[in-house]
């Protein structure tokens, strides 16, 4: 389906939010499109009148099919996927199920989020774990050479961020993927801001588990979310929250966990973002994943460039390969006012402070950032609407 001028007219026309703003804080949450808000209220309000246990055995099917469609989203089994509540949660539980032995090695990327960093930091306080950050090159991408390097009969686990939360640049997860199991190494991939931004396929990247939020770039509605787990990497990993959904059997004093991925999930959650999400999904889907990137890639490339033009702002985006994420600093100008300035004109911006991405902002010296990021709803007048505001504020 090609998003064309017309495509992308209807696109905005089921969307309530773009009549009235133009918002480019799509890395923090996007507009979800009107027909998942109305599928999460449809679904309340039969909960409402029918019961709640009631109303999840009505909408069972449906229910089961945000599964389905999380798995075709990024190519994989059903019984691979887990509900959580956002990618920090489904990190989280990731990364904290796996067995840790003092001297372990922890190799990662500059463009860590503050969640994962938070996570290298209590496995090095409670069980002696060592993290390596590896630097990009003088390119701004990520070095595979640098990785293969780092490399030790210690190395425990690979866990990187596919696209960082205060820079554009996209790091390359399959080749990540390649020497991870080149070396029988752990791989674990936060796609908090790729799902639905990029095509996702966990077979090509080759990951053991993947963590993502449906707020996004999927336009999922807030604290929904979900994980991947392969299959044969789910018995490794330690389960330290259960309930009876996420057993299979129960006798005296043993149990065995379910034979899926739900073992990492727990019974009671909002069954209304559950479809919400699944719809969302099912969006994306029918619109087609190299369709979004290749109009997301266009829309930042303009913003790049236009920005890139007015006397006094700095784009700070490294790496050959860039996504919707667009960030940049103003001269003389603090980051929170230029989102304040634009917020009184109806544009939705965000600001990256250091504690983001406190590997990244601290090697390169950025107190703040300010965020720009596209989805393929926005049009090529609101990048240049952006950008003649922004020109404004610094005459």
């Amino acid at each position: 389906m090609n998003l064309n001028n017309d495509r992308i007219a209807q696109l905005r026309a089921g969307t309530k939010g773009t009549q009235n703003l133009i918002h480019f804080n799509n890395a923090g949450s996007s507009l979800p499109p009107d027909v998942v808000v109305d599928t999460v209220i449809d679904y309340l309000r039969d909960e409402a009148i029918t019961g709640g246990y009631e109303a999840e055995a009505k909408y069972t099917v449906q229910l089961q099919e945000t599964y389905s469609q999380i798995a075709r989203l990024i190519n994989a089994d059903t019984s691979e996927i887990a509900l959580v509540e956002n990618a920090s949660a489904g990190w989280d539980i990731a990364f904290h199920g796996i067995d840790f032995k003092a001297g372990d090695e922890i190799l990662t990327s500059e463009m860590e989020y503050v969640t994962n960093v938070l996570g290298f930091i209590d496995a090095q306080k409670y069980h002696g774990v060592v993290t390596k950050v590896i630097p990009n090159d003088a390119d701004g991408n990520f070095d595979l050479q640098a990785l293969k390097a780092a490399i030790t009969d210690r190395t425990k686990l690979i866990a990187v961020t596919h696209i960082a939360s205060s820079t554009g640049g996209v790091i390359p997860a399959a080749e990540i993927g390649q020497i991870a199991r080149e070396h029988n190494i752990l791989y674990l991939l936060d796609a908090c801001q790729s799902a639905g931004h990029i095509p996702l396929d966990v077979r090509a990247i080759d990951c053991d588990m993947l963590s993502v939020t449906g707020r996004k770039y999927l336009r999922a509605p807030r604290g929904t979310g979900f994980m991947y787990v392969k299959k044969d990497v789910q018995d490794k990993l330690k389960i330290f929250f259960h309930d009876g959904w996420a057993i299979k059997t129960l006798n005296g004093d043993h149990y065995e966990p379910r034979d899926d991925a739900k073992r990492f999930e727990l019974y009671e959650r909002n069954r209304a973002l559950t479809l919400g999400l699944g719809k969302a999904v099912s969006y994306a889907l029918e619109l087609g994943l190299d369709n979004i990137w290749q109009r997301i890639q266009h829309l930042s490339a303009q913003l790049r460039q236009q920005l890139s033009a007015i006397e006094d702002v700095t784009v700070t985006d490294t790496g050959s390969v860039q996504s919707g994420i667009v960030t940049f600093t103003v001269a003389g100008v603090e980051s929170t006012a230029v989102k304040a300035k634009l917020t009184e004109k109806h544009i939705n911006v965000s600001v990256g402070l250091p504690m983001s991405t406190p590997y990244y902002m601290s090697k390169h010296q950025l107190s703040s950032v300010v965020r720009a990021s596209v989805h393929y709803y926005n049009t090529e007048e609101e990048v240049a609407i952006l950008c003649r505001e922004i020109r404004q504020m610094i005459g």
